[in-house]
């Protein structure tokens, strides 16, 4: 495979999840010279067990090979910490693979659904909310959104590899899919009277998301089954969707663990 056609994934925490969860589409770890971490040689050690390949470089070449590439922001001096990986680059899931986990699904479902977000940061930091709340998966439309970048695995710092991105291609069309499988959609709204705590959340749910500083698109908001908003006592009017996103998804999961279980 040509160097062009590689991604290059940075990081340790970055790295370090895709060599274990992800081993096979690694073609290379790149390490910098005179680094004594021992984080970096937790890297080593999982990347020898796996049989990839391991580069020792000096700091401008790694440097000078992520910006090369299309791995980071435009103007971005990426915080590497002394190690890259090459990668092959990896897919997103699609409609199929959703509908699938909606029917496996034995638990009650929580999925978080994001409405044209183009900034990589911000869609790293809702796949790290959603791992760590134990979202089933992130979904997000084919167009106007970013898509599962370098940058975005950086960001998440792992989640990327534990928690799946969802491509649809019509998000309008995926959502009444959803409901037709028993999930209650709702969405994010700042001018919406019920708030995010009158929600029941215990049962399939989606959470909707909009775009940064735009919200949901009229035809999302319409599909919704419901719409909510988050409580705010400060000066500020609204959240970063990154910032909603995570607010939204630990109510879910306070409210799932203060659920009484059902009784054996």
């Amino acid at each position: 495979m040509s160097e062009l056609s590689l991604e290059y994934v940075y990081g340790i925490n970055a790295v370090a999840e895709m060599i274990k969860h992800n081993a096979r589409s690694i073609e290379q770890v790149y390490l910098q010279s005179g680094r004594d971490d021992q984080r970096l040689a937790a890297i080593i050690g999982a990347a020898q067990q796996a049989k990839i390949a391991i580069v020792t470089v000096s700091k401008p070449e790694l440097l000078a090979l992520l910006a090369s590439s299309n791995s980071r922001d435009e103007d971005e001096v990426p915080n590497h910490q002394g190690v890259v990986a090459s990668c092959r680059p990896s897919q997103a899931q699609d409609e199929s693979f959703l509908d699938a986990l909606v029917r496996r699904n034995d638990s009650p479902l929580l999925l978080l659904i994001l409405d044209g977000v183009t900034d990589p940061h911000n869609l790293g930091a809702c796949l790290r909310s959603a791992d760590a709340a134990g979202a089933h998966a992130v979904v997000i439309p084919k167009d106007n959104a970013v898509g599962l970048t370098p940058v975005v695995r950086k960001v998440a710092s792992g989640a990327a590899e534990t928690t799946p991105l969802v491509v649809v291609k019509n998000l309008a069309r995926a959502i009444k899919n959803l409901q037709a499988a028993g999930v209650w959609v709702m969405g994010a709204a700042g001018e919406a009277e019920q708030s995010l705590f009158q929600l029941d959340l215990t049962v399939n749910a989606a959470l909707v998301m909009g775009a940064e500083g735009v919200g949901l698109r009229r035809l999302t908001r319409e599909r919704c089954d419901s719409l909510f908003s988050i409580p705010i006592s400060g000066a500020v009017e609204s959240l970063n969707v990154s910032v909603a996103a995570g607010v939204s998804l630990f109510e879910a999961l306070r409210q799932r663990q203060s659920a009484p279980r059902p009784s054996s």
